[in-house]
């Protein structure tokens, strides 16, 4: 019986389908960037990085975007607990994270990506509350990951299966 309402979870919560399609919008956007990056490596990209590293650190960006929706109230109280200590630590982490923040967003054109990703995983998230299922954070953040790869991995077989007519 738990494995039907399983497998109904998506229908009685539509925000969880919704986010499946952007997470498979983005695995066929990304299939589409793939090659063109590794073309373009006289310019900004480096070639180990438009390469065999694309697909991997685009799966860790969309799992970070997730875990970061997800579980804010922990990751927030300990960089609070981290910053109360000193004022100096405080500027150093203040400054630290919005320089890497703000020029990880800003060099990879990736803003766009990140705010579709968070919003529809913030969406899903105040579904599944709605429907008053409210597992432990680290269960939520890897069921929600999963969910979103598995998206990825449709999109990616998906523009794999119908070949250049996306493109």
């Amino acid at each position: 019986m738990n494995a039907l309402l399983l497998l109904l979870l998506p229908l009685r919560a539509p925000m969880l389908l919704v986010l499946l399609l952007v997470s498979a919008y983005l695995g066929l956007h990304w299939t589409d960037v793939a090659p063109a990056l590794a073309n373009a490596t006289g310019g900004e990209a480096p070639p180990l990085l438009a390469g065999r590293l694309f697909w991997p650190l685009q799966c860790l960006q969309a799992v970070c975007v997730v875990v970061f929706c997800t579980m804010p109230d922990l990751l927030l109280r300990e960089l609070s607990l981290l910053m109360a200590s000193s004022k100096a630590l405080t500027l150093v982490v203040t400054l630290l994270s919005v320089i890497t923040g703000g020029l990880y967003l800003l060099h990879l054109a990736v803003l766009s990506e990140v705010l579709v990703l968070a919003s529809a995983v913030l969406l899903a998230r105040l579904d599944l509350t709605r429907l008053r299922l409210a597992p432990s954070p680290q269960l939520a953040a890897l069921a929600i990951s999963l969910w979103v790869l598995l998206g990825i991995a449709i999109g990616r077989a998906l523009h794999a299966s119908l070949g250049g007519y996306l493109s």
